[in-house]
């Protein structure tokens, strides 16, 4: 058994859960914050037997869309009065992030 920890943007929150359904995955969702834009994310926790990890993350990678978002490269705060503010740069955000991990153990109550 495996533990896949998906993070998603929020944006792709609806698809993935849809398709996380359609395919038969049980899951639970955590509300998470990202670490760079602090925009809201989306964590999958799911259970799957290691011949169902294939079908997993093919049902992710076609759900998640990486696209570009405009930045500010200096927060306000940080720059002086009068001071230049650069254009903003295009990041890319979104996608998904999977981690997968060994269960020892796996009980249902």
């Amino acid at each position: 058994m495996k533990l896949a920890v998906c993070i998603v943007h929020n944006r792709d929150k609806g698809r993935v859960t849809d398709e996380l359904v359609k395919a038969g995955f049980k899951f639970t969702v955590i509300g998470s914050t990202g670490g760079f834009l602090r925009e809201g994310n989306t964590t999958y926790l799911i259970g799957v037997e290691e011949a169902e990890l294939p079908a997993l993350q093919k049902v992710i990678a076609q759900n998640s869309q990486s696209r570009e978002q405009l930045v500010n490269v200096m927060p306000f705060e940080a720059a002086p009065p009068g001071a230049f503010i650069p254009s903003p740069v295009k990041v890319p955000v979104g996608g998904a992030v999977m981690f997968v991990m060994n269960v020892e153990q796996f009980n249902r109550f």
